[in-house]
């Protein structure tokens, strides 16, 4: 029987849903399969592993904020799955995100090279091809199509990975390439969920292997419309709610557009709500903004959605944002900025991707019937 190994950081949220979905079908079929990931919820049977602890995970973060070596840290870390690894001995590793501090690069791939299986690579941004950043365009920097940080400094170095390390960037940019070409093409496959990101693949030093372009899919026995009394807990009654859905919440994610459009349109006749806010977020959030913090729970975030009249997506760059495919699910319209692949999500006729701020106001506007 083949053996399946899926690694990530987390067991949640958008990109863990979609490894332990992978995984949860691959069981329900009679396939023997296991999930890993270093931070989150506990293991709940013998398929599943936490392999990292939390202060590992905070030595990794700490690390990475001196010397700017993101992947390359959590060597005890990675020793544990290793091992874990050596005893299932899978047919098919399939690897998502590989950063979030709690895993050594060096040491999966070195194992991964000496093996026989094959690998599969989805990969949810771009950080697998730069020396730094997992996103690029919202700088507009093109130094990851030649080399990073190698003509000029890195533009990015206080954003996630956040670093104070100016040194770690061409050398991480040259040590990822290596240690990923260590994978013959013909053992790994990568795969990205839009057509936007497998182009910025191509274009990278990683566009020599196969790339499949496999849409995110979401549980549409979860994500679907759903009975809530939302509305009336947060006193909204019948004004027009505009949903905004992050986890983390960032500039990039957009969050100054939606308090500014907040700010614009007001609480007459309209209630805007943003959910996935962090304690230090709820201290500054505009009076008039209803304000929710990140819920794990699927079922919660489907009653939201299903009661609300319009997603307002705001994001700047993206990869293939599973809350538009959600909201649709739930019934529920979606104004999007054209960034990434955000327009390759939206199927309903009364969604739109849009160029920009003034652009998605005339949108809401309208969905809202009083332009």
């Amino acid at each position: 029987m083949t053996v399946y190994a899926h690694i990530n950081t987390v067991p949640n949220g958008s990109t863990g849903g979609i490894m332990i979905k992978e995984h949860s079908e691959l069981l329900s079929h009679g396939k023997d399969s296991y999930a890993f990931w270093g931070r989150g919820r506990e293991a709940q049977n013998d398929h599943e592993m936490k392999f990292a602890t939390k202060p590992e995970v905070y030595l990794d973060a700490l690390q990475t904020r001196l010397d700017g070596r993101a992947g390359f840290h959590s060597k005890t870390a990675t020793k544990r799955l290793l091992r874990r690894l050596d005893e299932i001995k899978p047919d098919v590793v399939h690897l998502h995100n590989l950063h979030g501090y709690y895993i050594n690069i060096e040491m999966l791939f070195n194992w991964l090279a000496a093996q026989n299986c094959k690998v599969e690579w989805t990969l949810h941004d771009c950080w697998a091809f730069t020396g730094h950043c997992a996103y690029f365009t919202y700088v507009k920097c093109a130094q990851w199509q030649s080399h990073c940080a190698y003509s000029d400094k890195c533009p990015q170095l206080n954003t996630y990975p956040k670093t104070i390390c100016k040194k770690a960037c061409a050398r991480n940019f040259d040590e990822k390439r290596r240690l990923f070409a260590s994978i013959l093409p013909e053992r790994m496959k990568l795969i990205t969920p839009s057509q936007w990101l497998e182009g910025l693949v191509k274009r990278s030093f990683l566009g020599t292997y196969p790339i499949e372009v496999r849409h995110n899919t979401i549980d549409t026995t979860v994500f679907k419309p759903t009975p809530s009394d939302f509305r009336a807990r947060y006193g909204i009654g019948d004004r027009f709610m505009i949903l905004g859905v992050a986890s983390p919440w960032t500039e990039r994610k957009g969050l100054s557009d939606f308090i500014r459009l907040a700010g614009e349109f007001g609480n007459e006749g309209f209630a805007f709500v943003l959910v996935g806010l962090d304690k230090k977020q709820f201290r500054w959030l505009p009076r008039g903004i209803i304000g929710i913090p990140r819920t794990d729970s699927p079922r919660e975030l489907a009653g939201i959605y299903s009661t609300t009249d319009v997603l307002f997506n705001p994001t700047h760059e993206d990869n293939f944002p599973t809350v538009n495919l959600e909201a649709e699910a739930c019934g529920t319209s979606v104004v999007t900025y054209d960034a990434g692949g955000c327009s390759e999500t939206l199927l309903s006729a009364t969604s739109c991707s849009v160029a920009g701020y003034e652009q998605a106001k005339i949108a809401i506007m309208r969905l809202s019937g009083r332009n």
